[in-house]
């Protein structure tokens, strides 16, 4: 599914995450050499089905299903070694082949118990609705440049010095915020001592080694995490992720340079959800987002949070358009839509008595939107078993088309179920 004329693909949430990335992956990975993720961390559930077995993915890319390509972890990543381990020995029984196709950036800053510690008794992060996984300290630390990388494991000595720096600043957070939980630097250090060796195994400078594949005519496909609306600087600041979710992050966080990135590819569902909290302007009311959660099993594949739900929001999807420089989007859940004899497009907003058509910055703008809809005629019958846009019904394309004319977007594939063979691509045939 690789069009001839690109070699590195940048595959992006367009919303607020869980959008479907991981399955669009999935199937585009059968033609690319290489699939790396670039941020995010242990917070990601990319779920793939293939037949009757899903599989998620929380740190390798989803492209590790496909035999042929090899898979990477870049710098942008802050890697939690103990379950990216517990990821791959699943992977091995399930009788996928892990060995000699997977690498590890060496820059890549790795999630202690510490980290996962202050984020689980940080009242902000509750707040925030984080995953609890230790990201965001993580990412603290390495701004603050008090981090520890794969690479300091060559250097006992170093590491645990950096060890001892990072679980005193820890325990200092943990007695602001009045826990009487302390971290432990000696279990820390026990904890990499069983894992260093085999992680500086698949480590490699990473950036390099997708420099040297592009020049050998590989294909890329560069894997986001999170969604564009979660990103630290263009995302619903405060109620964000700490890295950078947007296309530009891509080159940053592999290591390459922006000018070979061909296309970026941005995932969107067919309606709209988020986890946590944040603003989330076209959001269901009772019983209509209990009924559209239940028939899109809205539900975090990492922590089995619900998801709350609501219409498609062109703002959002128009202003990822433009912070990502998207090429095409990727609708995913159009099934899930099936049902509804009636569908809403938000098409703008009132803030404060004035029309807008562009996605605010403003916190407390968004927070006293009213939504501007248009209603879609639902079509009631299965899309399930279409396998082209001509097998969708009419009604479903129409609704297409208005999403596409009002995001100011192609959109190259439509998903009507969880298999690789239910993405349709529109480069056959038109919307």
């Amino acid at each position: 599914m690789f069009d001839t004329h690109v070699r590195t693909l940048v595959v992006v949430g367009a919303q607020w995450g869980d959008e479907g990335k991981g399955k669009l992956v999935d199937v585009l990975a059968e033609s690319a050499g290489w699939v790396v993720r670039y941020q995010g961390g242990a917070n990601a559930g990319h779920t793939v089905h293939i037949g009757d077995k899903q599989t998620v993915l929380h740190q390798i890319p989803s492209g590790i299903l496909h035999p042929r390509a090899r898979c990477a972890i870049g710098n942008g990543v802050v890697l939690d070694p103990e379950t990216l381990f517990d990821e791959v020995d699943e992977l091995v029984r399930d009788g996928v082949d892990v060995n000699g196709r997977l690498y590890v950036s060496d820059r890549a800053h790795l999630v202690l118990p510490y980290h996962k510690l202050v984020d689980k008794e940080s009242a902000a992060s509750r707040a925030i609705g984080t995953t609890g996984r230790g990201i965001g300290p993580c990412y603290e630390d390495k701004v603050a440049r008090r981090g520890v990388r794969v690479l300091d494991l060559r250097h006992p000595g170093r590491l645990a010095g950096l060890v001892e720096r990072g679980t005193m600043h820890a325990n200092q957070l943990l007695a602001g915020f009045g826990s009487a939980k302390r971290a432990d630097a000696e279990y820390t250090l026990e904890v990499l001592a069983k894992l260093a060796s085999r992680l500086l195994a698949i480590s490699d400078d990473v950036g390099l080694v997708v420099h040297r594949a592009l020049k050998g005519g590989a294909t890329v496909l560069l894997e986001g995490a999170q969604g564009s609306l979660l990103d630290v600087d263009h995302g619903t600041y405060p109620f964000v992720t700490s890295s950078s979710t947007t296309a530009g992050g891509a080159a940053i966080g592999v290591g390459i340079g922006p000018r070979v990135l061909d296309a970026a590819l941005g995932v969107v569902k067919a309606y709209t959800t988020r986890v946590g909290a944040g603003p989330l302007p076209t959001e269901f009311d009772e019983p209509m987002a209990g009924r559209i959660r239940k028939l899109g099993n809205e539900f975090g594949a990492t922590t089995g949070r619900p998801r709350r739900c609501g219409w498609f929001d062109a703002l959002v999807v128009r202003y990822a358009v433009r912070v990502n420089g998207l090429s095409a989007l990727a609708v995913t859940k159009l099934d899930v839509l099936d049902t509804l004899d009636r569908i809403a497009l938000c098409t703008g907003y009132d803030v404060g008595g004035e029309h807008v058509e562009h996605f605010p910055g403003d916190i407390a703008d968004l927070e006293g939107v009213t939504p501007r809809y248009e209603w879609f005629e639902g079509w009631q019958s299965s899309t399930a078993d279409a396998r082209t846009l001509s097998g969708l019904p009419r009604q479903a394309r129409a609704y297409l088309d208005r999403i596409q004319e009002l995001v100011e977007c192609p959109i190259r594939y439509v998903s009507v179920g969880t298999r690789r063979d239910q993405i349709l691509d529109t480069a056959a045939t038109a919307v």
